[in-house]
């Protein structure tokens, strides 16, 4: 039997015109009425009914690429990348997918909310990408969410983001504690002993990693964990100049600052600058990514590249049965230290 809207509306105990709200996401609507209409639809199995062509078939010609935040160059690139692969069979001319980009803005409730939508539209393959949320309770509906979507059809990529237990999709995980340990192993390499470390939102798990590889690398010397040298905040130009700021109040003899991001590490620049200390003669900076921006800093930004680009392309390819999944439906996405102009060795007396 067909489950309609108000089925779900009454399981919800709402209006049929409240569940067409929270999925369309044209209204406001309370976050505890949110998820239960969330749940409902879930535990109900409900797909809308959709175009003739979708319900022909068992997937559509819609391909869902999920991001935190468009305007940020690391999704862009690996959306880009990634629909750029969204072809049909072969390759061949004519065979295009729809590929839509849905930005949450770093909401778990709109991510959920998407993956719905896209489950709704029979989409032919989703791709997730960036970090996940570090909560018990959304960690599980995403597992859920993504098991109906495969188990529907539909072809699950994770990309730059780390697997999901139980759950059907492919996930190319970005090596983010290596990556992390080998940019302040190099800071520890140059001499620096006081290492200010600028991270992002505690709830992701990009944010964990990076900051784990970066502990591990000073315990793996010797070198004190100082909690008050780290800071954390969004993965923005405005957070880098306000942690650094905070940074240099708390510990004015830091040495060497990192950046969670490039952009983090632009606004830390700034600060620097703004509080009179050259960049590196008394202060070393080091960001993540290798943003396109970063080797036309001045002086060039010292950084871990990671392959958005190739990527995002490779999770395209997989999303549309182009490229066999990787053994175990897991691969791990090595970055390579880029060192240039924006790290040195301390100065004289400053440091050891």
């Amino acid at each position: 039997m067909t489950v309609t809207l108000a089925d779900v509306a009454a399981r919800a105990q709402v209006s049929p015109a409240t569940v067409s709200r929270v999925l369309n996401g044209n209204y406001p609507v309370a976050a505890a009425t949110r998820e239960r209409v969330l749940r409902a639809v879930d535990d109900l199995d409900y797909v809308l009914n959709g175009p003739a062509s979708a319900l022909a078939a068992a997937t559509s010609d819609l391909v869902g690429i999920l991001v935190n935040d468009i305007a940020d160059p690391f999704f862009g690139i690996m959306a880009a990348a990634v629909q750029s692969e969204i072809v049909g069979p072969g390759g061949r001319a004519g065979g295009e997918r729809l590929a839509v980009v849905c930005n949450t803005g770093g909401s778990p409730e709109r991510e959920l909310t998407y993956l719905t939508l896209l489950q709704r539209q029979r989409a032919a393959a989703v791709v997730l990408t960036g970090g996940a949320i570090e909560d018990t309770a959304h960690a599980a509906a995403i597992a859920a969410k993504l098991r109906r979507l495969a188990e529907a059809g539909t072809r699950v990529v994770l990309c730059g983001r780390p697997p999901v237990p139980d759950a059907d999709a492919v996930a190319l995980a970005f090596d983010n504690r290596g990556g992390g340990r080998a940019l302040t192993d190099h800071l520890l390499d140059l001499g620096h002993r006081r290492i200010g470390y600028i991270a992002g939102p505690e709830e992701r798990t990009t944010t964990r990693h990076r900051l784990e590889g970066h502990r591990a690398a000073l315990a793996a010397r010797g070198v004190p964990d100082d909690a008050a040298w780290t800071v954390h905040g969004p993965y923005d130009r405005r957070s880098g100049y306000e942690a650094t700021v905070e940074l240099l109040r708390r510990e004015p003899t830091l040495t060497a600052v990192v950046g969670a991001n490039d952009t983090v590490a632009l606004g830390a620049c700034a600060a620097l600058r703004e509080a009179g200390l050259s960049i590196p003669g008394d202060v070393s900076v080091a960001g993540f990514d290798d943003l396109p921006f970063s080797v036309d800093a001045v002086p060039a930004l010292t950084t871990v590249r990671l392959p958005l680009t190739e990527a995002g392309a490779r999770a395209g390819r997989i999303a549309m049965g182009r490229e066999a999944a990787p053994a175990g439906g897991m691969a791990v996405v090595q970055g390579e230290l880029m060192v240039r102009g924006s790290t040195g060795v301390p100065r004289p007396g400053a440091d050891g």
